[in-house]
């Protein structure tokens, strides 16, 4: 199990003296333990796989933000720092899909669905997000289906 895996390698990057993963993989299960309690289970249980992954992805869309706002305030130190924590995180996601499969699986989605105007827009990135969840970057969900229009 995923979030077995990452209690076990907080030992890993206590051993390794690994700072940054260590710091970022006690984060997550921080993070895990408090979606536990949410749902009213013990701190000791596990979350599934599937679970697991969405607290992850959840976390990196923050470093994600994180590094946005840094960058724009001109706090690279601080981007950086972000940036090596979204490393460790990305290495427990599933890979993402490209671009291209994107616009590929979109379009064909926009003609399944018949749309014809700008104002289905909503519908077609709707049915899209449902399809990719957890395959596909939002933001380039996004940008795909708005070259579409």
């Amino acid at each position: 199990m995923l979030h077995q895996q990452l209690k076990d390698s907080i030992k890993d990057a206590l051993k390794a003296k690994d700072q940054v993963r260590l710091d970022t993989l006690r984060g997550v299960v921080t993070a895990a333990t408090n979606e536990l309690v949410a749902k009213g289970k013990t701190p000791q249980d596990m979350l599934s796989d599937e679970e697991m992954v969405a607290v992850i992805a959840r976390i990196a869309k923050q470093r994600k933000d994180a590094i946005v706002q840094f960058t724009n305030g001109g706090r690279e130190d601080l981007a950086n720092e972000d940036r090596a924590q979204l490393a460790v995180l990305e290495a427990y996601l599933p890979k993402m899909m490209e671009r291209s499969e994107i616009e590929v699986i979109a379009k064909t989605k926009w003609s399944e669905l018949g749309i014809t105007d700008v104002t289905k827009k909503g519908l077609l990135m709707s049915a899209l997000m449902k399809d990719l969840k957890g395959k596909a970057d939002g933001t380039i969900v996004k940008e795909v289906v708005d070259s579409l229009f």
